[in-house]
């Protein structure tokens, strides 16, 4: 059953046709008039006819009412709809109306495992509810002893999970500070008898829990990260009180418990998740060339402010020094058969060093390979002997340690060379190739000819022989003279080139891989996986080229290219989740790998690499070992898909803007909550509570009662776990924090008093005091939301001393309304106090007003300036174009918006331009340039590069946690091709839910000059015939409306 929050509610059958396939039926209705729906969920009856329960009110009346008296005695019911499956329609079975007002439902178990029926969670109460002769059963939900929320305040269960076996079921429910339950019905014969309750553990709050068969606890939170519990205990034989239905107690008491750190859970894992993103602000504070994002998250004291750079973790599993500065490593296996690498190689300028891989990694001497040379390469050759290639020549080491040796002729040596499992291509100085490959008795045949080629040889590359196959088809060859040439191994054109490609640069490595594939069996039940063959070339001047090689005719084609970094680029083949992937290093090291059917070329987050293999072992199965200067390190990266890899500083209130420090790069941010107190307030109602709990104690109890006052001054649960105390509507608390954004240390941190909300900050210059830097906060006193009212609000000023570290405090300024906007101007201030627009200088005693404009429609809520004008937007009227004129000293309007706008962040593009967003979740560029609906709430918009050496683009970021941008397009050509490709793809790729893609995009205003690249991107994961049958319409190759998607995000992002 599907359900709108009013009337209509629609009932699909789920079937199953002759192929197994699922069908869905056409929907049956149930709509109701004048109904609001809360809740729903299916009543487990067995095999009886389907039924479900609803939570519902009928508003009927109270809007017949004009007195009011029946809105207010409305009471809510729960209701029964029957699906009878003989008739095919959906029958009210059962209403009944509700004493407590519920919030949501929990469905019973039943048929043969349970009694069904729903429990009814609402307000202070859980219900068990049935048909039949079942009593209702209610329990009081439990609250926590000594908690510092308002007493008279109620309390709610917000999510619930159910877990259920042959033998018996039980529910977790957590209530709104966060406390899980776990919840017991005690049954006599299908009857329910009483409902038990016992306090399991403490979480976040959730949106979603869900419990795993593996005995999991999955906690989707509601804001910030989400996590992986695993149940240690079940949390039966505790000494923890369990609560019952059958206790006797007075009607309104509850029972109380203790809260306590984690027993019956262990944390496992945990999701990263940036929702709520309040704000943003990108830029190079570290000096790393790429900006990072500094992104203000999360809400209450679970808040964040989180560092995002485009980059892929890396966990060090190990770093150990070496001897001296190695230039090479390869890690080889002893056995084809074997899960994980035997020996580590490492190569130095005039000698080698075998480390073999245990417990520890030590070196060996006995393991065959020539210690005395420096080495080209090694491998596992065949299904258990090894070969190693140094500068005079190949050795070949048996399984039983027989060594055969191939020697170079004459003065000539091995310069470069490329080895598989079966195959050993070497090149002799002077450009010539020789060709070795494995016969079926385990010798290395050289090929009788060998080939000449036009110019030396720079670098070499063999593909892993296919599964099932004697050998790999083709050798690619890199020349001095900028060429790529790739030349047959097969036994009828043994060396013969099939085909070149010129090249912009010198090539410095080469790569043959197979990427994208799906894995297949083949007739005998060997897996493997049926991909493509790309060639990844790296140049000398810091550019990665990726080409698909034909896997016939050994033809290339479709070439990328992406810019990696300042040096040569390396190329090393490496396994990541089964598949092969490419390691690329250049001033930085790039991955390239095929992740959920997408390409992905990510940057590692970590320091330059000069050298790298692939690494098994028991404890990293799918690691790295790699050389930077002096040591060796072996790396491991978990993950994958991933576009940022992110560092989290806590803070203690919601964070809502924050201003960067222009000379320190220090960042000063507002954070301020509603709801909640101060510490000083904490400390002084805690202190207050611990004398009642003494005062109230008898004679005879003194003694007992200030050990337990003394225990609860002293306890101390952290408020990110089990949350801050709720203090009551219009209660606020607010600090300015000074923060290192590279550290993350906080270096200042003021605390406001209690019922004083910071909204607005700013950091400024003003003409008449030098170079000194102010911190300007706006605050308001007293604020109470619904129905508005405030007692007024101050901007304080403080001065920044200690190079950007400290505030000091210098005045506070009186004002009518909330200071909602800040925003320097002309060496001086401009402040939006409620409605009015008021420049401000800094005096002695408190700042000066200079100026002020009255008629702005209602609260502004944001100040962007450029030259003499100012662009304010304004809560609800959109933007109001505002012209200083200074000699007369007046704040002019010489423009406004034609539309209604709920604007909540916006952005200057030009003098001319101003983007902006509005509460509802779309983007416009002002004057009505461009329209789009994002669907999600945006918060901040900024225009910058994300790349070093990109384009220029609008960013945003929204309430979800989303990170989204917006690029110009700077061709018509462009233009119109990607308009052709979101008209083709909404009609060959509409959504999985049916909705209309333009109306979707179109939902308050028409979507004007802007193009869906998400919907674009779709064009990847279409099934190749429709692909080509929208890329024929676009008169193009699917590989080159791919190439062009690639180009366009590649030239601004990521």
């Amino acid at each position: 059953m599907i359900s709108a929050i009013e009337k209509q509610k629609l009932v699909y059958i789920l079937n199953r046709d002759a192929a197994a396939r699922l069908t869905i039926s056409s929907p049956l209705e149930a709509h109701k008039a004048n109904t609001l729906v809360y809740h729903v969920v299916g009543v487990d009856v067995g095999f009886e006819n389907p039924m479900f329960a609803c939570l519902e009110m009928d508003y009927e009346e109270a809007d017949n009412d004009p007195t009011g008296e029946a809105a207010a005695n409305t009471q809510q019911t729960l209701t029964f709809y029957e699906l009878d499956l003989g008739l095919n329609h959906v029958v009210r079975k059962y209403s009944e109306p509700l004493e407590e007002h519920g919030n949501f439902l929990i469905t019973v178990p039943g048929g043969s495992d349970g009694p069904s029926g729903v429990l009814i969670c609402s307000e202070n109460y859980i219900t068990y509810k049935n048909f039949g002769d079942q009593p209702d059963i209610r329990c009081p939900i439990p609250r926590r002893r000594n908690d510092l929320d308002d007493p008279e305040r109620g309390m709610i269960f917000v999510c619930s999970a159910t877990h259920k076996t042959k033998s018996m079921f039980f529910f977790l429910a957590q209530t709104e500070q966060g406390d899980i339950f776990k919840i017991t019905l005690e049954t006599d014969e299908d009857m329910v008898t009483e409902i038990r309750l016992k306090y399991f553990d403490t979480v976040p709050v959730a949106a979603a829990m869900c419990v795993l068969k593996t005995g999991f606890l999955f906690v989707a939170s509601e804001f910030g990260n989400h996590y992986l519990y695993q149940i240690a205990h079940l949390g039966d034989d505790d000494e923890e009180p369990e609560f019952s239905s059958a206790m006797p107690l007075e009607e309104g008491d509850t029972f109380f418990f203790q809260p306590r750190p984690l027993k019956n859970l262990v944390l496992v894992d945990e999701l990263d998740s940036l929702s709520p993103i309040l704000f943003c602000q990108i830029a190079d504070l570290a000096n790393e060339d790429t900006p990072q994002l500094y992104v203000a998250c999360g809400r209450g004291p679970r808040s964040s402010l989180r560092v995002l750079r485009h980059g892929l973790e890396v966990s060090e599993m190990a770093v150990s020094e070496l001897p001296g500065n190695p230039n090479a490593v390869w890690t080889v296996r002893r056995h084809i058969e074997d899960e994980f690498d035997a020996y580590i190689i490492v190569s130095f300028v005039n000698a080698t060093l075998v480390l073999s891989i245990g417990e520890t990694v030590e070196e060996v001497t006995d393991s065959g390979f020539l210690g005395t040379t420096p080495t080209l390469s090694c491998s596992l050759l065949g299904d258990d002997a090894l070969v190693q290639v140094y500068p005079d020549g190949i050795r070949h080491i048996r399984a039983d340690k027989r060594v055969n040796e191939w020697k170079t002729p004459g003065k000539k040596t091995i310069v470069k060379c490329a080895v598989n499992q079966r195959q050993v291509v070497i090149a002799l100085t002077g450009g010539e190739l020789v060709y070795f490959e494995m016969d079926p008795s385990g010798q290395l045949n050289e090929y009788t000819e060998r080939k000449e080629m036009s110019a030396d040889v720079v670098c070499m590359s063999l593909a892993n022989v296919p599964p099932g196959e004697q050998r790999s088809r083709f050798l690619a060859v890199g020349l001095v003279d900028n060429t790529v040439r790739i030349i047959s191994l097969d036994p009828s054109d043994c060396l013969q080139p099939l085909s070149m490609q010129a090249l912009p640069a010198q090539p410095e490595s080469l790569c043959i891989v197979e990427m994208g594939g799906t894995e297949k069996q083949d007739e005998l039940g060997e897996r493997g996986s049926i991909g493509f063959l790309y060639l990844n070339i790296g140049l000398q001047n810091g550019v990665l080229l990726r080409t698909v090689l034909d896997p016939v005719t050994g033809d290339l084609s479709d070439t990328r290219t992406r810019y990696l970094g300042s040096r040569p680029v390396k190329l090393f083949r490496v396994r990541m989740q089964g598949q092969e992937a490419v390691l690329a290093m250049s001033s930085r090291s790039w991955l390239s790998y095929s992740y959920q059917s997408r390409f992905h070329l990510t940057p590692l987050s970590y320091e330059t690499l000069e050298f790298a293999s692939g690494f098994a072992s028991e404890q990293c199965p799918e690691g790295i070992v790699a050389i930077s200067t002096n040591t060796l390190r072996i790396l491991a990266l978990e993950k994958l898909g991933a576009v940022f890899n992110q560092v989290a500083f806590p803070l203690q209130y919601t964070p809502r803007k924050f201003v960067i420090h222009p000379e320190s790069n220090n960042l000063i941010i507002i954070e301020t909550d509603h709801n909640a107190y101060t510490e000083a307030t904490k400390a002084q109602r805690k202190q207050q509570m611990a004398e009642e709990m003494v005062e109230a104690a008898g004679e005879d109890e003194r003694e007992l009662a200030a050990e337990m006052a003394a225990a609860f001054l002293n306890e101390n649960l952290p408020e990110s776990i089990f949350g801050a105390p709720k203090a009551g509507n219009g209660q606020w608390a607010s600090v300015i924090r000074v923060m290192n954004p590279i550290q993350g240390n906080t270096l200042d941190l003021v605390q406001l008093e209690q019922n004083e909300a910071a909204f607005s900050v700013a950091v400024c210059r003003f003409s008449n005091t030098g170079d000194d830097w102010y911190v300007l906060v706006g605050v308001a006193k007293d604020l109470i939301l619904n129905p508005r009212s405030v007692a007024g609000g101050f901007v304080y000023t403080y001065k920044l001393v200690n190079n950007g570290e400290k505030l000091e405090f210098l005045h506070k300024t009186p004002v009518e309304e909330v200071p909602a906007a800040i925003a320097p101007f002309q060496g001086r201030v401009l402040i939006g106090v409620g409605k009015l627009l008021r420049v401000y200088d800094l005096g002695k005693k408190k700042l000066l007003r200079k100026c002020e404009n009255k008629h702005i429609a209602n609260y502004i809520s944001g100040i962007q300036t450029i030259g003499h004008r100012v662009i304010v937007s304004d809560v609800q009227e959109s933007f109001i174009w505002v012209r200083y004129k200074r000699n007369e000293n007046q704040l002019i309007i010489f423009a406004d918006d034609t539309y209604p706008r709920w604007v909540t962040t916006a952005s200057l593009l030009d003098y001319d331009t101003v983007a902006g967003a509005d509460k509802f979740g779309n983007i416009c560029v002002a004057e009505v340039i461009m329209n789009y609906h994002v669907g999600e709430t945006v918060l901040s918009l900024q225009k910058t590069t994300l790349i070093p050496g990109g384009s220029e683009s609008l960013v945003y970021t929204t309430l979800s946690g989303g990170i989204g941008i917006l690029v110009p397009f700077t061709s018509h050509e462009d233009h119109d091709f990607f308009q052709h490709v979101e008209m083709h793809l909404r009609s060959e790729h509409p959504p999985l839910c049916g909705r209309d893609h333009l109306s979707f995009r179109s939902y308050y205003f028409p979507v004007k000059n802007v193009i869906d690249g998400d919907l674009c991107e779709q064009f990847n994961s279409m099934e190749p015939n429709k692909q080509k049958n929208v890329s024929e319409e676009l008169d193009r190759t699917p590989p080159e409306v791919s190439k062009k998607l690639e180009d366009i995000r590649t030239r601004y992002a990521f």
